[in-house]
């Protein structure tokens, strides 16, 4: 249970910290036979840091539980 809560604390740090995940993804704007134009869109995850802090309480708390 121990690595399962640091892991949910680590992920609960990174979540407020960052407070999303972007990516990158190219999409066909043009095609016209051996003619191709391509865009590359950049899309945003937002994860609002009320998530963050759930599991990072989350985290500590089983943490806690294990030591007592």
């Amino acid at each position: 249970m121990k690595p399962f809560a640091v892991a949910l604390i680590v992920l609960g740090i990174l979540g407020i910290v960052w407070g999303g995940i972007s990516y990158t993804r190219s999409e066909k704007v043009v095609d016209l036979g051996p003619i191709e134009v391509r865009k590359d869109k950049t899309t945003n995850i937002p994860i609002p840091p009320v998530i963050g802090l759930v599991g990072l309480g989350a985290g500590i708390f089983l943490l806690v539980r294990e030591k007592s």
